[in-house]
C-alpha cells in the first residue's frame, strides 16, 4: 500500500473489537489522572463532563486510583472510566473487579495479554517501537498506546509508521498538550490523544479542598473546543 494512503478511523467503540467492544466514550482527549484522594473521583468526572469530556484514565500510581475508579464507575455510569498503568495480571483482575470499562499499559507483555483477554476486558497495550506495534497486532489489537510519545519520536515517528502500518491507530500519550494536541489529531492514524494537562494535581488538590472544580471544567471545555476545530468524526 502506498505510503500516502490511509485506512478511515473508526470510533473508539469499533477499535480493538477481537476480546469485546471498546468503551463508546466521544472525547478525542483522554486525561490520565492521578487521583491521590478517593474524594476527589466523583467531583472530577462530574467536572470533565461539564466539559464535554466522558472518559477518564484514572492510573494506579497512587493507592487510591483503585478505589477512585470503583466510586466513578458506581457514581457516574454515564463516564467511561479506564484504568491506567496496568502492568502485571493482579492489577487486570483488581480493576475489573473496581468496575473498569477499560485498561490501558505503558507497555505489554505476554503475560498481560493473556489476563485481559481471559477478563474480555478493553484494552489499550503501549507500544514504543514498529516491532512493538507489529506484535500488539498480531494479539488483535488495532487500537494502541504510543507512549512515551515525546520520547518515542512523537509526530514524526507517527507519520513514519502511518505507511507501512496503516491499518492501526495510536493514543499518543506522554508530552501531548493543549498547544500540540491538534497536531497530533490532524494525523490520519490517530484517533485520540492522552494527556496529563487536564487534571493538574495541585488543581484538583485545590477544588477538592474549596469545592469549586471550575478550573477543571474550564481545562476539559478548552481541549473539547480545540479538538472541535479539526471536524473529525
Amino acid at each position: 500500500m502506498p505510503d500516502d494512503v490511509t485506512t478511515p478511523i473508526p470510533p473508539p467503540h469499533q477499535l480493538n473489537p477481537p476480546m469485546t467492544t471498546f468503551p463508546p466514550f466521544k472525547s478525542k482527549t483522554v486525561p490520565v489522572i492521578v487521583i491521590t484522594d478517593v474524594a476527589q473521583a466523583v467531583p472530577m468526572a462530574h467536572a470533565l463532563l461539564a466539559g464535554g469530556i466522558d472518559v477518564m484514565e484514572i492510573t494506579l500510581r497512587h493507592p487510591a486510583g483503585l478505589p477512585a475508579i470503583a466510586a466513578v464507575a458506581k457514581a457516574v455510569p454515564q463516564m467511561c472510566v479506564g484504568a491506567g498503568t496496568v502492568t502485571t495480571t493482579a492489577d487486570v483482575a483488581k480493576v475489573v473487579d473496581a468496575g473498569a470499562t477499560f485498561a490501558l499499559s505503558p507497555g505489554m507483555t505476554d503475560s498481560l495479554i493473556a489476563a485481559v483477554q481471559k477478563a474480555n476486558l478493553p484494552f489499550v497495550p503501549g507500544v514504543m517501537t514498529p516491532g512493538e506495534v507489529m506484535r500488539a497486532r498480531d494479539h488483535g489489537y488495532s487500537l494502541m498506546k504510543l507512549f512515551p510519545a515525546s520520547q518515542a519520536g512523537g509526530l514524526g515517528m507517527l507519520k513514519a509508521m502511518g505507511g507501512p502500518l496503516s491499518d492501526v491507530r495510536f493514543c499518543p500519550t506522554g508530552g501531548v498538550s493543549l498547544a500540540n494536541m491538534n497536531e497530533f489529531l490532524a494525523l490520519p492514524n490517530v484517533a485520540m490523544v492522552g494527556g496529563s494537562w487536564l487534571t493538574p494535581v495541585n488543581i484538583v488538590e485545590t477544588a477538592l479542598r474549596t469545592g469549586d472544580w471550575s478550573t477543571i471544567t474550564a481545562l476539559a471545555q478548552e481541549a473539547t473546543d480545540q479538538a472541535a476545530q479539526l471536524n473529525r468524526n
